[in-house]
Formats: C-alpha cells, sequence, structure tokens
C-alpha cells in the first residue's frame, strides 16, 4: 500500500517555478508624496503643494503667505492674498 501511494507521488507533475522578473533598466519616476493642494500663486498661476501654507515675516515688517513643497523649481512659493 504505501509503495502504491509513493508511486502515485512520485507520478504526479512537478511545477517549473519561473525564474523572477528582471527589473527593467528604464528610471521610473513617480511622485513620492500624495495628498496635496492647488493654490494661486502671486503670479497668477495655479501651483500644486504638498506642504503647509506658512506665514513668513518679511524685511519691511509685514508678513508674505508662502506656500511649500510645491512642484516644480521653487521649494516656497508666495500666494495671492
Amino acid at each position: 500500500m504505501k509503495a502504491l501511494i509513493l508511486a502515485l507521488l512520485l507520478s504526479l507533475p512537478v511545477p517549473k517555478l519561473a525564474p523572477p522578473a528582471k527589473p527593467s533598466l528604464t528610471p521610473v519616476t513617480r511622485e513620492v508624496r500624495k495628498g496635496g493642494r492647488w493654490h494661486l500663486a502671486a503670479t497668477g498661476h495655479a501651483v500644486y503643494c504638498y506642504g503647509p501654507v506658512m506665514t513668513m515675516p518679511q524685511a519691511a515688517g509685514g508678513f508674505l503667505r508662502v506656500a511649500t513643497f510645491c512642484r516644480g523649481e521653487q521649494a516656497m512659493v508666495p500666494l495671492k492674498e
């Protein structure tokens, strides 16, 4: 009986495992951060920023609202009041 079970087990097909897929050589660009907001910049353009809106003191004594961690070249963008 044991020989019959052993013969049945050995006669079953063994699935071949595929090798893991090789990573592509092309760079993948993804935005890591999520959950930003659209703001109106002082220049009149819409900007998408991930950070909080901060109030920064100016040298003339006033305050300036800026959005932080924005898409593009600028880290801080002055906002239109």
